[in-house]
């Protein structure tokens, strides 16, 4: 239906775009993770392996990455702990409200990330809402410390931000079941839990992968709540990517600690995709 010409002008412009801003940085990252610093503070183009080995070496890093992946893990499960009830009641029993409700979950993604951690971040305060209201009630007689400045509140944060990424895709799953399939599951005198752990759950299992791996990939690479909220225990992988390019300027080693992250997020998204194409109701 169309000319070579078009075809060319229509493509050309986006495979440009990915390759000049997605794949060549990509390949400068992995270039520089081979290279090092030198003692006058500038990059020497030397081939080596000394920043693998020093991730190797250092129990620091893997700890870090390991704490990540573990606080990335819980906001994944609490995420869909939210998302998929929500996302159920919306599907099968909001009716007319619907579009409604579905409005309601994603406008939080209309305000600004630092908007809402900023927010978080008045709300754990020693001064903030929660602790001023639970000495205002008497059930506690001091600031709970541990609100803020700590994991808890990093987990917090990103779950309140991630849910609705985890939301939409399985909304997306429920919303495309055939409801024929649940009226003949009821009509062969199935109860409505086992409808729902016979037929309902299995098909939006794609979409509850989607939504576990939008939340725990976002979750991993992020560094803004860690900073805001983290504190020294809540520190992330991020965090320490974005001090040794910054204050540290030692770009090799955060470039080898960045390629190691990108491993893991493709490698995550490959068994992600893989599980979804096995799930998949066609």
């Amino acid at each position: 239906m169309f000319s070579r010409g078009y075809k060319t002008v229509v493509t050309v412009p986006p495979l440009a775009w990915v390759a000049v801003f997605l794949l060549v940085p990509y390949l400068l990252m992995f270039c520089y993770s081979f290279w090092s610093v030198s003692s006058s503070q500038t990059i020497v183009h030397s081939w080596n392996l000394n920043n693998y080995q020093e991730l190797l070496a250092k129990p620091v890093y893997w700890e870090t990455l390991l704490r990540s992946m573990w606080i990335a893990a819980r906001v994944m499960l609490f995420s869909l702990l939210l998302g998929y009830p929500l996302a159920y009641l919306l599907s099968f029993y909001a009716g007319v409200r619907k579009d409604l409700l579905y409005q309601m979950v994603i406008i939080p993604l209309w305000v600004s990330y630092l908007v809402r951690a900023y927010a978080w971040k008045t709300i754990l305060g020693a001064d903030g809402v929660l602790n001023t209201s639970l000495q205002y009630l008497h059930l506690t007689s001091h600031p709970m410390d541990f609100l803020l400045y700590s994991p808890f509140a990093v987990v917090l944060t990103l779950t309140h931000i991630y849910t609705p990424f985890t939301f939409l895709p399985i909304y997306a799953a429920l919303e495309h079941i055939p409801r024929n399939l649940i009226e003949a599951s009821h009509d062969l005198g199935a109860s409505p839990s086992q409808t729902f752990w016979k037929v309902i759950f299995p098909l939006s299992i794609p979409g509850v992968l989607a939504g576990a791996t939008f939340a725990f990939v976002l979750s991993l690479g992020d560094f803004l709540a860690p900073l805001l909220l983290g504190g020294p225990s809540g520190i992330m992988i991020s965090n320490v990517v974005v001090s040794l390019f910054g204050a540290a300027y030692n770009w090799p080693l955060g470039a080898a600690i960045s390629l190691c992250m990108l491993v893991i997020v493709v490698s995550l998204l490959f068994f992600s995709e893989k599980l979804e194409k096995k799930w998949s109701f066609s």
